[in-house]
């Protein structure tokens, strides 16, 4: 899914460590987020987007993501 996981997190000067620590996933995890390879559950979509200060759909791009 297309998102803004990786401009943000850059933005603030979170490792991908770092952030995952923030909402209780691996790095790995957020390296997979950030790729497009992982979709995350609506829980983890949900506390990422209030890491960053704003609603699930400003931080994933649903319009322009192919349906899985």
């Amino acid at each position: 899914m297309i998102n803004k996981v990786r401009e943000l997190r850059e933005s603030r000067k979170l490792t991908q460590q770092e952030l995952g620590e923030l909402v209780g996933v691996s790095r790995q995890s957020i390296a997979a987020i950030e790729k497009g390879r992982f979709d995350p559950t609506i829980w983890l979509a949900y506390d990422l987007a209030r890491v960053f200060g704003m609603g699930i759909e400003e931080l994933f791009d649903f319009e322009r993501s192919e349906r899985k």
